[in-house]
């Protein structure tokens, strides 16, 4: 069933913290949290940089933007102003997201005895001083928020967490705006007479690019018709056009830098590739690709196999190995009756379990049954 809840048991006061100035995963599920408990008529607040690709945006959605600053040298002074803040605005839930405002606010909601304070964890990497970082979710969190069941089972196991202090709970969808409905962006010239392969992330390391790179050569060395696309920008740019130009695929691969227009560009591709090596929960372009009904590849990593289903809603392939990318990618186009139906039911099961609505009701349940009335 789909959750249809509009408003919440009762005005929660909500303080989300964020102290990254990029705009990926993450961030846009800070954002969602935020502006969709406040549709609902919660008391909410973003702690973050000002000029943050969150804090710009929440300005834009009419969220009220704390401008939070790190130092090291000044921690014990920022915690404090931060605790006064946090009561003098009888904030009840506080949810840093990253390792600095983590334990900056983390201190402070202890210091202003916030009755409930939740440590998010969106991607799963190691702990190499695990002895330190396992007060960061415990003494300092009342709570352990995952966005996939992977990564909740990593903390259980390094942290000994308990299951009644670890929720998963992946980024919820909006189902409307990506619609097997919304009109194709236009990508590529040939566009219509090539399929269009692509993938739509921030350049960053582990995202896999080079394995996409590595796969759509060996298609092309096997004259498959296809174009492929690669949507986004980040520090590692120079890096993929370099690959680019030594593997010589200059006249196949075109990159579009960032795009506000997701929807539109899932609905634009043949495929989506989800490649990523390492550090990846449950990826929201995987659901926003699966409600476009556009079709999805993914690698074995992280939350990608909890949504991306061999044979049920999409194909898997090892991390890091092109030869069986490639082959997929083949496959996937190959068979479009089979396509067609792991893409429909694709979008039936993010319409089922990943809205927004429904992320929001299962948060509305974690904190109710925390913060009883």
């Amino acid at each position: 069933m789909t959750a249809s809840t509009t408003t919440t048991q009762r005005p929660w006061r909500i303080a989300h913290s964020e102290c990254s100035m990029g705009w990926g995963g993450q961030e846009h599920r800070v954002l969602a949290e935020l502006t969709g408990f406040a549709r609902r008529g919660a008391h909410v607040w973003l702690l973050a940089p000002s000029e943050s690709g969150v804090g710009r945006r929440a300005r834009e959605a009419g969220i009220a933007l704390e401008p939070l600053r790190l130092s090291r040298l000044l921690f014990p002074w920022r915690a404090a102003q931060w605790a006064v803040w946090l009561k003098r605005n009888r904030v009840e839930i506080l949810n840093p997201h990253s390792s600095r405002d983590g334990w900056l606010l983390g201190v402070a909601g202890r210091l202003a005895k916030v009755p409930f304070i939740v440590r998010t964890r969106h991607i799963d990497v190691d702990y190499p001083h695990a002895w330190l970082s396992r007060h960061a979710f415990t003494t300092l969190a009342d709570h352990v928020l995952t966005t996939s069941e992977k990564i909740a089972r990593h903390f259980q196991e390094l942290f000994g967490l308990p299951s009644n202090r670890i929720t998963t709970i992946p980024t919820g969808i909006d189902v409307n705006r990506f619609s097997p409905e919304v009109a194709p962006a236009m990508l590529h010239p040939q566009q219509g007479h090539a399929p269009l392969v692509g993938m739509v992330s921030v350049l960053r390391s582990w995202k896999g690019h080079s394995t996409f790179l590595q796969a759509a050569r060996r298609l092309v060395d096997a004259h498959f018709p296809a174009r492929y696309i690669i949507v986004g920008e980040g520090p590692i740019r120079y890096r993929i056009e370099e690959q680019i130009k030594e593997l010589q695929l200059q006249d196949w691969v075109t990159l579009t830098g960032h795009r506000e227009d997701v929807p539109a560009v899932l609905r634009a591709l043949d495929v989506l590739v989800i490649p990523s090596t390492r550090h990846e929960g449950v990826p929201q372009i995987g659901l926003q690709a699966l409600a476009c009904q556009t079709p999805v590849i993914g690698s074995d990593v992280g939350g990608i196999p909890e949504i991306i289903r061999p044979g049920e809603t999409g194909r898997i392939f090892p991390a890091g190995e092109a030869a069986p990318l490639a082959n997929a990618i083949r496959e996937t186009l190959a068979d479009k009756e089979k396509t067609l139906m792991m893409a429909r039911r694709g979008r039936a099961k993010v319409v089922e379990r990943h809205s927004l609505d429904y992320m929001l009701d299962q948060l509305d349940r974690l904190y109710q049954r925390h913060l009883p009335a």
